[in-house]
């Protein structure tokens, strides 16, 4: 018989024998499940009891399986994944309709692929790799919430606190290297990262030697926020040595994920370990408080002969094992039957026969996993539901700190809030918020029995200085320069950073290191760049804050403000025969005459009846009003006023006249004086639009803006170094205009005093310190500069650098010197008011008097006499002298009153 005869008799054989087993199975009405965990282990143990209890649970209930009994046989691979393997395959010799673990996540990726092929659903709470995903398994089920969200809390707790750095210890295996890597993309989202990843060997390796090696690196660093993702073996090593170490006393961090909290819950913690991490933050799964799992706790020490504690772990075991017979009722409530085919792909592999021909398919297994991933249910854990993902629905966990030989709780977090000090089942009713002002948890006790908030990062006791760079500059070395005499680097940048680093509740070890030839300045953009290569750990100078710089390094706050300006030379003005006109407008000159004349006629015609100077020929009255006019300009008017209004009329125009002069001598004195623009150049769009070249300092930002910003031709740009360099360039008009940061026009100016600045800054900006990015020291020295800006310090070490004497008042332009029309028109109103009123009066007046004088004439106009010789008669009353009106009324009384009738007597 050939080879492959005998294999398909074989074959035959045993496909006989699997429908013979099924159906044997089907009518002792047993249903098989395994389990595959190490049973040494903390997990392991709690699991295995109440699995055992819950297996017990189901069979109890007769409506539960419908008589039928769950078996569940249990593999101890004891650490070993080969025996995982291999407790894997012998199930599924044995029609096993689901199995629950490996205990591992690494072993959860091999065991998946079994059953993938063979249909049979694989079901895990303790590996929770969040790689494991269902398209690439979806016969594997996660039974408890993925380390995911455990890391996401981790993350949110790191944000809560304000930390920017982390260490990360963790075992080198599947699960923990990859929620390290989820932490650190989570945290790079938030400006925050992981500064150095301390792998450990996974267990049973020898790890003491190898922890010891690298806590003692991690004591070296600064951060001093460490997060250990391990297992409990591991963890507690690492806090043993950090212990020795002195790395659990005040000024760090430690956060712990659920392997703490599983070990100390489930066993008692000898006091050596307890005291090594006291002050430690770790995790645990939320479980609601319910009736059935305090029911459960009080079993507890009955069902595992107060031989281990119960934890999380234990009730989702628990759970896990409900899930499955639930989803097996209601499997055979649709009247599925449990059976088994040969995988017959396993038959020949590679031409030859291979003994595998005993693994069946679970014809049902994908009804089955469907109920499962189906399930609603209420178990110790609380409500247990998948979303689409097959993630658990609402994951949750307690945050708590570790204080004596138990924990206190300082809050809890779920993916629906956050952070909270409520219960998250008393959140779901309200709607969610997440938001960073809706985050809280209560007070920490950290390492070292200390309440207040580690910084989270030293420099390290390891002599290493901090380098900063400094740029090695060769011109307006008030800011930052080489004393030659002592080799000490000063000038107003360092002054303002060491008053800084004074400020600071921690020493800062630093040197300054020159960057540049010397010979030119330095290029500041490559300067800032060393930083992120590494050569320098800051740069300290005359450092522009621009968008590109902050790309790639993270600034302090500004010290001071900054700006692009455009600087032109000036000459003075040459004063022409006109020059005296230049003070006002036209429209200032014409109104100012106008009022001139105006003032005559009023006090003229206020001054006519009773002012002897105001009366006479035509021709007399004429120049005697223009000459009062213009004399008031003088304050050199002959005529006396004698009337009251006219007096009130004078003095209000002579008080005009007053600052009418005074303006015009101060606006006169400063054209003849003032310096004007060489140059049609008055501001930065001027600037672009013409074709004059542009200097900017070598090594200044200015240069990238203009080309980049402004789109202005390179040809165009001038390269310039020194004051000097300036100054000459722009004498002998080989730059038009220059354009450079404000600080340095200060200093320009103040000794050059034949330039100045056109328009307005057309940059905002300012200086600050340079770090690489999210480094905590930025933050720090930013709040000590607001401090020295508040506390008057700042403006001392201006006024030491920057304050020097100036040429004296900036030039302006001829235009602007000019006084127009609209900063007098109040006064001109005033006095037209004024004006107004006097006329109102003294007509009214001159009326009452026409009366008392003719009433006859008064009385005959109501009877239709000549309203234009009424008009003339009034007229003629205004015009004769009041001594003749006096001496009328005298007359009148005796009976004479020919003037009324038009005639003079």
């Amino acid at each position: 018989m050939s080879q492959l005869g005998f294999f398909s008799k074989g074959f035959n054989t045993k496909l006989v024998k699997y429908w013979e087993l099924s159906e044997e199975i089907q009518q002792s009405g047993v249903i098989n499940i395994g389990s595959i965990l190490s049973f040494a282990t903390i997990n392991g143990r709690v699991a295995k009891i109440a699995m055992t209890a819950a297996v017990e649970d189901v069979n109890s209930d007769s409506s539960v399986l419908g008589g039928r009994k769950l078996v569940l046989s249990m593999h101890d691979s004891n650490y070993s994944g080969f025996l995982d393997i291999m407790g894997a395959l012998q199930y599924m010799e044995t029609d096993t309709v689901a199995i629950i673990g490996p205990q591992t996540s690494v072993m959860a990726h091999v065991i998946a692929h079994f059953t993938n092929e063979l249909h049979v659903p694989l079901l895990s709470f303790t590996a929770l790799d969040p790689s494991i995903t269902p398209l690439q398994y979806p016969y594997f089920i996660q039974t408890a919430p993925t380390d995911l969200y455990q890391i996401a809390a981790i993350a949110d707790m790191i944000s809560y606190f304000g930390y920017r750095e982390v260490i990360a210890i963790f075992t080198d295996d599947d699960k923990n290297r990859n929620g390290i890597t989820i932490l650190g993309d989570i945290l790079a989202e938030r400006r925050a990262k992981i500064s150095y990843k301390a792998t450990i060997p996974p267990e049973p390796a020898p790890i003491r030697d190898h922890v010891m090696e690298e806590l003692l690196n991690i004591r070296m660093m600064e951060p001093r926020v460490i997060v250990v993702n391990t297992y409990t073996k591991t963890g507690f090593v690492v806090f043993d040595i950090a212990q020795n170490l002195g790395m659990m006393d005040k000024g760090y961090v430690w956060i712990a994920t659920n392997w703490l909290s599983a070990a100390m819950d489930a066993t008692q913690i000898l006091p050596d370990t307890a005291n090594s991490i006291q002050g430690v933050l770790t995790l645990r799964l939320h479980i609601p408080d319910s009736k059935r799992k305090r029911a459960f706790a009080s079993r507890w020490n009955k069902l595992s002969n107060g031989s281990i504690g119960l934890n999380t772990y234990g009730l989702y075991a628990y759970d896990t094992v409900w899930m499955i017979a639930n989803a097996v009722k209601l499997f055979l409530a649709h009247g599925s039957t449990i059976s088994f085919s040969n995988y017959s792909s396993l038959n020949v592999l590679g031409g030859r026969v291979l003994n595998l021909s005993a693994l069946s398919i679970f014809d049902g297994g994908q009804m089955l996993l469907s109920n499962i991933v189906q399930t609603n249910m209420r178990g110790l854990t609380g409500p247990i539901e998948f979303n689409p993902d097959r993630s658990m629905k609402r994951p949750a966990y307690d945050i708590l700190n570790v204080i004596g030989n138990g924990f206190r709780q300082i809050g809890y977090w779920s993916n629906y809030s956050g952070l909270s000090v409520d219960p998250p089942e008393t959140l779901y009713s309200r709607q969610a918020n997440r938001s960073s002002s809706n985050q809280k948890l209560y007070g920490v006790l950290w390492p070292g029995k200390t309440e207040v908030k580690p910084r989270g990062w030293v420099f390290p006791n390891n002599g290493k200085r901090l380098r900063i760079g400094v740029p090695n500059r060769v011109s307006y070395k008030d800011f930052v320069s080489l004393d030659n005499h002592t080799g000490l680097i000063h000038g107003y940048c360092i002054d303002v950073f060491l008053a800084a680093i004074k400020l600071l509740p921690y020493a800062v070890p630093h040197e300054f290191i020159l960057f540049g030839d010397g010979l030119k300045n330095p290029s500041y953009t490559e300067l800032v760049r060393m930083i992120t290569s590494n050569v320098f750990d800051a740069a300290v100078g005359d450092i522009a804050i621009v968008a590109n710089r902050t790309k790639i390094v993270d600034f302090t706050q500004p010290y001071i403000e900054s700006g692009l300006v455009v600087v032109v030379p000036v000459r003075k003005l040459h004063s022409s025969a006109w020059a005296f006109l230049r003070p006002f407008t036209p429209s200032m000159w014409g109104v100012t005459a106008a009022f001139f004349l105006l003032v005559g006629v009023v006090v003229w015609i206020l001054e006519h009846r009773v002012n002897n100077e105001f009366r006479g020929p035509l021709k007399k009255q004429l120049v005697t009003l223009l000459w009062f006019s213009f004399s008031t300009m003088f304050f050199a008017q002959r005529e006396n006023t004698m009337s009251t209004l006219g007096r009130i009329v004078l003095i209000i125009w002579l008080f005009v006249v007053l600052i009418i002069n005074s303006s015009y001598t101060a606006s006169l004195t400063s054209i003849l004086t003032v310096q004007q623009l060489s140059s049609s150049i008055n501001g930065i769009e001027s600037l672009i639009t013409s074709n004059d070249p542009i200097g900017f300092q070598v090594g200044s930002f200015a240069e990238n803006y203009l080309r980049e910003e402004l789109d202005i031709a390179k040809s165009r740009l001038v390269p310039l170094g020194s004051p000097e360099a300036y100054a000459d360039a722009l004498e002998r008009r080989i730059v038009a205009a220059i354009v450079d940061e404000q600080p340095y026009i200060d200093l320009f100016l103040s000794k050059y005093c034949k330039f100045r600045v056109v328009g307005q800054p057309f940059t905002r900006s300012g200086w600050g310190f340079a770090f690489p990015r999210d480094s905590p020291l930025a933050i720090d020295m930013s709040t000590a500069i607001l401090s020295l800006s508040e506390n008057g310090e700042l403006q001392k070490i201006d006024d030491k650098w920057l304050n020097k004497s100036m040429c004296g008042p900036q030039p302006q332009s001829s235009q602007s010197d000019q006084l127009n029309l609209e900063s007098f028109w109040g006064l001109f109103l005033v006095c037209g008011v004024a004006f107004l009123i006097a006329l109102l009066v003294y007509f009214w007046l001159m009326f009452c008097k026409f009366k008392q004088h003719c009433p006859e004439t008064s009385e005959s106009s109501r009877f239709g006499s000549s309203y234009s010789a009424h008009f003339q008669r009034f007229l003629s009353f205004v015009d004769e002298k009041e001594e003749v009106t006096s001496n009328r009324l005298k007359r009148k009384r005796t009976g004479n009153n020919t003037v009324c009738q038009g005639k003079e007597t």
